[in-house]
Protein backbone atom coordinates (compact mmCIF):
# COMPACT_ATOMS: atom_id res chain seq x y z
CA UNK A 1 0.00 0.00 0.00
CA UNK A 2 1.33 3.32 -0.89
CA UNK A 3 2.79 5.75 2.39
CA UNK A 4 0.74 8.67 2.28
CA UNK A 5 3.70 10.53 3.54
CA UNK A 6 5.83 9.46 0.61
CA UNK A 7 3.76 10.82 -1.32
CA UNK A 8 3.46 14.15 -0.06
CA UNK A 9 7.28 14.47 0.08
CA UNK A 10 7.43 12.96 -3.65
CA UNK A 11 4.52 15.95 -4.34
CA UNK A 12 6.54 18.43 -2.72
CA UNK A 13 9.56 17.40 -4.22
CA UNK A 14 7.69 17.95 -7.78
CA UNK A 15 6.50 21.32 -6.53
CA UNK A 16 10.02 22.44 -5.78
CA UNK A 17 11.41 21.09 -8.93
CA UNK A 18 9.48 22.96 -10.82
CA UNK A 19 9.65 26.35 -9.17
CA UNK A 20 13.56 26.10 -9.85
CA UNK A 21 13.08 25.74 -12.96
CA UNK A 22 10.55 28.19 -13.44
CA UNK A 23 13.36 30.83 -11.50
CA UNK A 24 16.01 29.32 -13.71
CA UNK A 25 14.20 30.10 -16.84
CA UNK A 26 13.20 33.86 -15.58
CA UNK A 27 16.98 34.48 -14.76
CA UNK A 28 18.48 32.77 -17.38
CA UNK A 29 20.02 35.91 -20.31
CA UNK A 30 19.50 35.23 -23.86
CA UNK A 31 21.65 33.29 -25.87
CA UNK A 32 20.90 32.65 -29.49
CA UNK A 33 21.25 28.78 -29.57
CA UNK A 34 19.53 28.59 -25.85
CA UNK A 35 16.45 30.33 -26.60
CA UNK A 36 15.02 27.55 -28.68
CA UNK A 37 16.04 24.43 -29.39
CA UNK A 38 14.66 24.98 -32.86
CA UNK A 39 16.94 27.98 -33.10
CA UNK A 40 20.24 26.21 -35.10
CA UNK A 41 22.69 28.95 -34.56
CA UNK A 42 25.91 29.27 -33.67
CA UNK A 43 26.93 31.74 -30.64
CA UNK A 44 30.16 32.98 -32.85
CA UNK A 45 27.64 33.54 -36.03
CA UNK A 46 25.84 36.81 -35.99
CA UNK A 47 22.10 35.71 -36.92
CA UNK A 48 20.36 38.76 -36.24
CA UNK A 49 20.09 43.19 -36.52
CA UNK A 50 22.81 43.86 -33.61
CA UNK A 51 24.35 40.68 -33.26
CA UNK A 52 23.87 37.51 -31.65
CA UNK A 53 22.86 39.50 -27.94
CA UNK A 54 21.13 42.24 -29.92
CA UNK A 55 23.32 44.81 -28.27
CA UNK A 56 25.87 44.91 -30.77
CA UNK A 57 28.51 43.40 -28.35
CA UNK A 58 30.26 40.53 -30.61
CA UNK A 59 31.97 37.78 -29.30
CA UNK A 60 35.24 38.21 -27.78
CA UNK A 61 36.81 35.74 -28.48
CA UNK A 62 38.25 36.80 -31.41
CA UNK A 63 40.76 39.45 -33.13
CA UNK A 64 39.39 40.92 -35.92
CA UNK A 65 41.47 43.07 -37.62
CA UNK A 66 42.17 47.17 -36.34
CA UNK A 67 43.63 48.48 -39.76
CA UNK A 68 42.68 48.05 -43.40
CA UNK A 69 42.93 49.78 -46.59
CA UNK A 70 40.87 48.78 -49.74
CA UNK A 71 44.37 46.39 -50.41
CA UNK A 72 45.25 45.93 -46.67
CA UNK A 73 43.55 42.80 -44.79
CA UNK A 74 40.81 42.05 -47.28
CA UNK A 75 39.72 38.24 -47.21
CA UNK A 76 37.61 39.10 -50.88
CA UNK A 77 34.87 42.03 -51.66
CA UNK A 78 32.17 41.35 -53.66
CA UNK A 79 29.26 43.82 -55.38
CA UNK A 80 26.16 44.34 -54.04
CA UNK A 81 23.24 44.56 -56.49
CA UNK A 82 21.37 48.02 -55.55
CA UNK A 83 21.68 49.56 -52.23
CA UNK A 84 20.59 49.27 -48.85
CA UNK A 85 21.98 50.33 -45.47
CA UNK A 86 21.19 46.60 -44.04
CA UNK A 87 23.30 45.05 -42.28
CA UNK A 88 25.48 41.50 -43.19
CA UNK A 89 23.90 38.48 -41.30
CA UNK A 90 26.61 35.49 -41.03
CA UNK A 91 25.23 32.07 -40.28
CA UNK A 92 27.17 28.85 -41.22
CA UNK A 93 28.94 29.20 -44.50
CA UNK A 94 26.44 31.80 -45.71
CA UNK A 95 26.12 35.86 -45.91
CA UNK A 96 22.89 37.24 -45.82
CA UNK A 97 21.96 40.97 -47.26
CA UNK A 98 18.98 42.94 -47.91
CA UNK A 99 18.86 45.28 -50.50
CA UNK A 100 16.74 47.21 -53.21
CA UNK A 101 17.46 48.16 -56.73
CA UNK A 102 15.64 51.24 -57.92
CA UNK A 103 16.57 50.77 -61.61
CA UNK A 104 15.43 46.90 -61.74
CA UNK A 105 12.33 48.32 -59.07
CA UNK A 106 13.07 45.16 -56.83
CA UNK A 107 13.24 44.57 -52.99
CA UNK A 108 15.43 41.27 -52.33
CA UNK A 109 17.65 39.00 -50.42
CA UNK A 110 20.87 38.05 -51.50
CA UNK A 111 23.12 35.01 -50.60
CA UNK A 112 27.03 34.96 -50.43
CA UNK A 113 29.68 32.63 -49.87
CA UNK A 114 31.11 33.16 -46.57
CA UNK A 115 34.63 31.92 -47.37
CA UNK A 116 34.75 33.37 -51.26
CA UNK A 117 32.67 35.96 -51.45
CA UNK A 118 30.42 34.57 -54.33
CA UNK A 119 27.44 35.21 -54.94
CA UNK A 120 25.05 32.11 -54.45
CA UNK A 121 21.81 33.46 -54.93
CA UNK A 122 19.57 36.19 -55.42
CA UNK A 123 15.35 36.25 -54.34
CA UNK A 124 13.27 38.97 -55.12
CA UNK A 125 10.78 39.29 -53.11
CA UNK A 126 8.86 42.48 -54.22
CA UNK A 127 8.91 43.52 -57.47
CA UNK A 128 7.13 47.14 -58.37
CA UNK A 129 5.84 48.79 -55.04
CA UNK A 130 8.94 50.59 -53.98
CA UNK A 131 8.20 53.53 -51.45
CA UNK A 132 9.35 57.38 -51.64
CA UNK A 133 11.30 57.92 -49.30
CA UNK A 134 14.11 60.32 -47.36
CA UNK A 135 17.56 61.24 -49.23
CA UNK A 136 19.35 59.48 -46.69
CA UNK A 137 17.15 56.37 -46.75
CA UNK A 138 16.97 52.97 -48.76
CA UNK A 139 14.46 50.62 -50.10
CA UNK A 140 16.65 47.94 -47.95
CA UNK A 141 17.31 49.55 -44.43
CA UNK A 142 16.17 46.35 -42.18
CA UNK A 143 18.86 43.49 -41.38
CA UNK A 144 17.66 39.78 -42.59
CA UNK A 145 17.33 37.67 -39.18
CA UNK A 146 18.00 33.53 -39.22
CA UNK A 147 16.77 30.82 -36.52
CA UNK A 148 19.52 28.39 -38.68
CA UNK A 149 16.19 27.15 -40.74
CA UNK A 150 14.83 30.29 -42.47
CA UNK A 151 15.16 33.95 -43.52
CA UNK A 152 13.16 36.39 -41.92
CA UNK A 153 13.32 39.95 -43.56
CA UNK A 154 10.91 42.75 -43.56
CA UNK A 155 10.28 45.52 -46.59
CA UNK A 156 7.35 48.11 -46.67
CA UNK A 157 5.99 47.76 -50.21
CA UNK A 158 2.60 48.87 -52.26
CA UNK A 159 2.13 50.68 -48.80
CA UNK A 160 2.03 48.24 -46.81
CA UNK A 161 4.57 46.02 -44.57
CA UNK A 162 5.27 42.64 -45.73
CA UNK A 163 7.32 39.90 -43.38
CA UNK A 164 8.91 37.63 -45.46
CA UNK A 165 10.23 33.95 -44.94
CA UNK A 166 12.95 32.09 -47.16
CA UNK A 167 14.82 28.98 -46.99
CA UNK A 168 18.44 28.85 -46.82
CA UNK A 169 18.28 27.79 -50.30
CA UNK A 170 16.43 31.34 -51.34
CA UNK A 171 12.88 29.79 -52.09
CA UNK A 172 10.14 31.39 -50.68
CA UNK A 173 8.10 29.94 -48.01
CA UNK A 174 5.42 32.94 -46.57
CA UNK A 175 4.97 36.04 -46.84
CA UNK A 176 2.24 37.89 -44.46
CA UNK A 177 1.28 41.35 -44.34
CA UNK A 178 2.06 42.81 -40.94
CA UNK A 179 0.15 46.59 -41.41
CA UNK A 180 -0.69 49.04 -44.04
CA UNK A 181 1.78 51.89 -43.84
CA UNK A 182 2.54 55.74 -44.89
CA UNK A 183 6.16 56.15 -45.75
CA UNK A 184 7.45 59.06 -43.75
CA UNK A 185 10.99 59.19 -44.15
CA UNK A 186 11.73 55.53 -44.56
CA UNK A 187 11.23 51.92 -43.35
CA UNK A 188 14.46 50.53 -41.48
CA UNK A 189 13.21 47.68 -38.51
CA UNK A 190 14.21 44.59 -38.82
CA UNK A 191 12.75 41.29 -37.48
CA UNK A 192 13.16 39.84 -34.10
CA UNK A 193 13.51 36.04 -33.91
CA UNK A 194 12.58 34.59 -30.30
CA UNK A 195 11.33 31.51 -29.50
CA UNK A 196 8.99 30.09 -32.04
CA UNK A 197 8.22 33.29 -33.00
CA UNK A 198 9.37 36.32 -35.56
CA UNK A 199 8.50 39.76 -34.05
CA UNK A 200 8.51 42.94 -36.71
CA UNK A 201 7.26 46.61 -35.69
CA UNK A 202 5.51 48.97 -38.63
CA UNK A 203 4.90 52.79 -36.75
CA UNK A 204 3.66 55.29 -39.13
CA UNK A 205 0.90 57.78 -39.70
CA UNK A 206 -1.81 54.15 -41.04
CA UNK A 207 -1.69 53.48 -37.45
CA UNK A 208 1.65 51.49 -35.75
CA UNK A 209 1.49 47.57 -35.22
CA UNK A 210 4.19 45.09 -33.23
CA UNK A 211 3.15 41.42 -34.13
CA UNK A 212 4.40 38.10 -33.41
CA UNK A 213 4.74 35.67 -36.46
CA UNK A 214 4.67 31.97 -36.06
CA UNK A 215 8.09 31.47 -37.94
CA UNK A 216 7.21 28.30 -39.77
CA UNK A 217 3.58 29.60 -41.45
CA UNK A 218 3.62 33.26 -41.08
CA UNK A 219 0.36 33.55 -38.88
CA UNK A 220 0.03 36.20 -36.58
CA UNK A 221 0.13 34.73 -33.30
CA UNK A 222 -0.42 38.17 -31.50
CA UNK A 223 -0.57 41.91 -32.43
CA UNK A 224 -0.35 44.79 -30.32
CA UNK A 225 -1.48 48.53 -32.01
CA UNK A 226 0.66 51.40 -31.80
CA UNK A 227 -0.09 55.23 -32.02
CA UNK A 228 -0.70 56.97 -35.66
CA UNK A 229 3.41 58.18 -35.63
CA UNK A 230 5.57 57.91 -37.55
CA UNK A 231 9.09 55.59 -35.93
CA UNK A 232 11.87 53.68 -37.46
CA UNK A 233 13.43 51.38 -34.48
CA UNK A 234 13.59 47.95 -34.16
CA UNK A 235 12.15 45.52 -31.47
CA UNK A 236 14.37 44.37 -29.42
CA UNK A 237 14.65 41.21 -26.18
CA UNK A 238 16.83 42.09 -23.66
CA UNK A 239 16.91 40.36 -20.23
CA UNK A 240 16.54 43.26 -18.05
CA UNK A 241 15.27 43.52 -14.28
CA UNK A 242 15.53 39.36 -14.25
CA UNK A 243 13.14 38.76 -17.41
CA UNK A 244 13.44 38.84 -21.12
CA UNK A 245 11.24 42.06 -22.00
CA UNK A 246 10.52 43.08 -25.64
CA UNK A 247 11.28 46.78 -25.88
CA UNK A 248 10.50 49.05 -28.33
CA UNK A 249 10.97 52.93 -28.13
CA UNK A 250 9.53 55.64 -30.06
CA UNK A 251 5.95 57.17 -30.47
CA UNK A 252 6.47 59.29 -27.49
CA UNK A 253 6.67 56.13 -25.45
CA UNK A 254 9.02 53.37 -23.90
CA UNK A 255 7.54 50.52 -23.97
CA UNK A 256 8.33 46.72 -22.82
CA UNK A 257 5.83 43.50 -23.70
CA UNK A 258 6.37 40.31 -23.33
CA UNK A 259 7.51 38.54 -26.06
CA UNK A 260 5.72 35.40 -26.16
CA UNK A 261 2.25 36.88 -25.73
CA UNK A 262 2.86 40.43 -27.03
CA UNK A 263 0.97 41.48 -23.41
CA UNK A 264 2.13 45.45 -22.19
CA UNK A 265 4.66 44.97 -19.60
CA UNK A 266 4.96 48.40 -18.55
CA UNK A 267 5.15 51.64 -20.55
CA UNK A 268 6.19 55.13 -19.43
CA UNK A 269 5.64 58.31 -21.23
CA UNK A 270 9.22 59.44 -22.71
CA UNK A 271 11.61 59.19 -25.57
CA UNK A 272 10.37 61.31 -28.61
CA UNK A 273 8.32 60.50 -31.43
CA UNK A 274 10.48 59.54 -33.99
CA UNK A 275 13.36 57.46 -32.55
CA UNK A 276 16.01 55.17 -34.57
CA UNK A 277 18.28 53.23 -32.39
CA UNK A 278 17.84 50.07 -30.73
CA UNK A 279 17.93 50.40 -26.84
CA UNK A 280 20.51 48.43 -24.59
CA UNK A 281 20.21 47.74 -21.30
CA UNK A 282 22.60 47.24 -18.20
CA UNK A 283 20.62 44.99 -16.37
CA UNK A 284 18.80 47.80 -14.10
CA UNK A 285 18.13 50.10 -17.06
CA UNK A 286 17.20 50.70 -20.35
CA UNK A 287 18.53 53.56 -22.42
CA UNK A 288 16.25 55.93 -24.89
CA UNK A 289 17.47 57.61 -27.59
CA UNK A 290 15.80 59.95 -30.39
CA UNK A 291 16.21 63.06 -32.27
CA UNK A 292 12.66 64.25 -33.49
CA UNK A 293 11.17 66.84 -32.23
CA UNK A 294 13.95 67.09 -29.31
CA UNK A 295 17.10 65.46 -28.76
CA UNK A 296 17.38 63.59 -25.76
CA UNK A 297 19.11 60.29 -23.96
CA UNK A 298 17.89 58.78 -20.90
CA UNK A 299 17.64 55.70 -18.78
CA UNK A 300 14.53 54.01 -17.34
CA UNK A 301 14.17 51.91 -14.99
CA UNK A 302 13.17 48.42 -16.26
CA UNK A 303 11.15 47.07 -13.53
CA UNK A 304 8.23 49.06 -14.46
CA UNK A 305 8.21 51.86 -11.56
CA UNK A 306 8.63 54.02 -14.65
CA UNK A 307 11.34 56.01 -12.67
CA UNK A 308 13.77 57.76 -15.01
CA UNK A 309 17.45 57.94 -13.25
CA UNK A 310 18.43 60.80 -15.58
CA UNK A 311 18.33 62.11 -18.90
CA UNK A 312 20.63 64.37 -21.41
CA UNK A 313 20.11 66.49 -24.24
CA UNK A 314 22.75 64.53 -26.20
CA UNK A 315 21.63 64.31 -29.84
CA UNK A 316 22.04 60.52 -30.18
CA UNK A 317 19.26 59.60 -32.90
CA UNK A 318 20.38 57.29 -35.29
CA UNK A 319 23.50 55.07 -34.31
CA UNK A 320 22.41 52.53 -31.37
CA UNK A 321 24.41 52.74 -27.80
CA UNK A 322 26.54 49.97 -26.13
CA UNK A 323 26.56 49.21 -22.98
CA UNK A 324 29.93 47.34 -21.05
CA UNK A 325 30.81 47.22 -17.45
CA UNK A 326 28.11 50.06 -16.18
CA UNK A 327 28.91 52.26 -18.51
CA UNK A 328 27.31 53.65 -21.93
CA UNK A 329 28.90 54.60 -24.95
CA UNK A 330 27.72 56.10 -28.01
CA UNK A 331 28.72 58.30 -30.59
CA UNK A 332 26.61 61.47 -31.53
CA UNK A 333 25.40 61.69 -34.54
CA UNK A 334 27.36 64.46 -35.25
CA UNK A 335 30.78 62.73 -34.55
CA UNK A 336 31.62 62.76 -31.63
CA UNK A 337 32.33 59.99 -29.01
CA UNK A 338 30.21 60.02 -25.35
CA UNK A 339 31.25 57.60 -22.48
CA UNK A 340 28.89 57.59 -19.73
CA UNK A 341 28.20 56.08 -16.20
CA UNK A 342 25.20 54.23 -16.79
CA UNK A 343 23.65 55.08 -12.86
CA UNK A 344 23.89 58.80 -13.13
CA UNK A 345 24.19 59.28 -16.69
CA UNK A 346 27.54 61.35 -15.39
CA UNK A 347 30.07 61.87 -18.99
CA UNK A 348 33.37 60.16 -18.30
CA UNK A 349 34.92 61.65 -21.86
CA UNK A 350 34.12 63.23 -24.82
CA UNK A 351 36.36 63.16 -27.83
CA UNK A 352 35.55 64.46 -31.47
CA UNK A 353 35.88 61.55 -34.42
CA UNK A 354 34.82 63.65 -37.57
CA UNK A 355 32.12 63.32 -39.84
CA UNK A 356 28.22 62.28 -39.16
CA UNK A 357 27.51 58.94 -38.06
CA UNK A 358 24.55 57.13 -38.79
CA UNK A 359 25.91 53.36 -38.64
CA UNK A 360 25.85 51.96 -35.04
CA UNK A 361 28.92 51.03 -33.55
CA UNK A 362 30.18 47.32 -32.51
CA UNK A 363 32.23 46.20 -29.45
CA UNK A 364 34.62 43.24 -29.12
CA UNK A 365 36.27 42.87 -26.08
CA UNK A 366 37.50 46.24 -24.94
CA UNK A 367 37.53 47.97 -28.49
CA UNK A 368 34.88 49.92 -30.48
CA UNK A 369 34.41 49.84 -34.16
CA UNK A 370 32.24 53.39 -35.38
CA UNK A 371 32.22 53.64 -38.88
CA UNK A 372 30.85 57.30 -40.48
CA UNK A 373 28.95 58.28 -43.49
CA UNK A 374 31.98 58.31 -45.60
CA UNK A 375 33.79 55.03 -45.00
CA UNK A 376 35.79 56.20 -41.88
CA UNK A 377 36.21 53.40 -39.38
CA UNK A 378 37.61 54.79 -35.84
CA UNK A 379 38.55 51.85 -33.61
CA UNK A 380 39.05 52.90 -29.32
CA UNK A 381 38.98 51.43 -26.46
CA UNK A 382 35.67 51.16 -24.41
CA UNK A 383 37.65 52.59 -21.21
CA UNK A 384 35.80 54.76 -18.88
CA UNK A 385 39.23 56.75 -17.35
CA UNK A 386 40.13 58.19 -21.24
CA UNK A 387 39.56 58.11 -24.87
CA UNK A 388 42.47 55.79 -26.44
CA UNK A 389 42.24 55.93 -30.06
CA UNK A 390 43.88 52.40 -31.49
CA UNK A 391 43.80 53.15 -35.25
CA UNK A 392 41.41 55.29 -38.19
CA UNK A 393 40.77 53.26 -41.20
CA UNK A 394 39.48 54.42 -44.39
CA UNK A 395 37.21 51.99 -46.73
CA UNK A 396 35.22 53.51 -50.27
CA UNK A 397 33.51 56.78 -49.98
CA UNK A 398 30.15 56.07 -48.47
CA UNK A 399 28.75 54.08 -45.39
CA UNK A 400 25.17 53.99 -43.68
CA UNK A 401 24.94 50.42 -42.67
CA UNK A 402 26.58 49.09 -39.42
CA UNK A 403 29.33 46.78 -39.42
CA UNK A 404 28.94 42.62 -38.75
CA UNK A 405 32.05 41.41 -36.32
CA UNK A 406 32.59 37.24 -35.94
CA UNK A 407 34.75 34.81 -36.50
CA UNK A 408 37.45 37.23 -36.47
CA UNK A 409 36.19 38.78 -39.61
CA UNK A 410 34.59 41.95 -40.53
CA UNK A 411 31.53 42.30 -42.84
CA UNK A 412 31.17 45.95 -44.10
CA UNK A 413 28.74 47.63 -46.59
CA UNK A 414 30.47 50.08 -48.46
CA UNK A 415 29.49 52.43 -51.19
CA UNK A 416 32.42 53.37 -53.75
CA UNK A 417 32.50 55.61 -56.80
CA UNK A 418 33.71 53.39 -60.19
CA UNK A 419 33.89 55.22 -63.02
CA UNK A 420 31.51 57.68 -61.70
CA UNK A 421 28.57 55.48 -60.51
CA UNK A 422 28.24 54.40 -56.95
CA UNK A 423 28.98 50.90 -56.34
CA UNK A 424 27.57 49.03 -53.41
CA UNK A 425 30.57 46.62 -52.39
CA UNK A 426 30.38 43.90 -49.72
CA UNK A 427 33.86 43.77 -47.79
CA UNK A 428 35.29 40.62 -46.17
CA UNK A 429 38.12 42.20 -43.77
CA UNK A 430 40.20 39.74 -42.32
CA UNK A 431 44.37 39.93 -40.83
CA UNK A 432 46.20 38.73 -43.42
CA UNK A 433 49.94 37.30 -43.12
Amino acid sequence: MPNPQSKRLSLAATIFALAVTTILRTAAPIHAQQVNDEIKVDPADWPWWRGPQRNGVANPGQNPPTEWSATRNVAWKSPVPGRGHSSPTVVGQHVYLATADEQQDTQSVLCYNRATGKLLWQTVVHRGGLMRKHEKSSGASGTVACDGERLFISFANSDAVFVTALSLAGEQLWQTKLADYVIHQGYGASPAVYQSLVIAAADSHAGGVLAGLDRKSGTIVWKHERPKQPNYTSPIILHAARRDQLLLIGCDLVSSFDPTSGETIWEVAGATTECVTSTVTDGERIFSSGGYPKNHLAAIRADGSGKIDWETKDRVYVPSLLEKEGYLYGVLDAGVAVCWKCDTGKPQWKERLGGDFSSSPVLVGDMIYATNETGDTYVYRADPEKFEEIAVNKLGDQVMGSATICGGRIYLRVGEQIDGQQQEMLYCLATRE
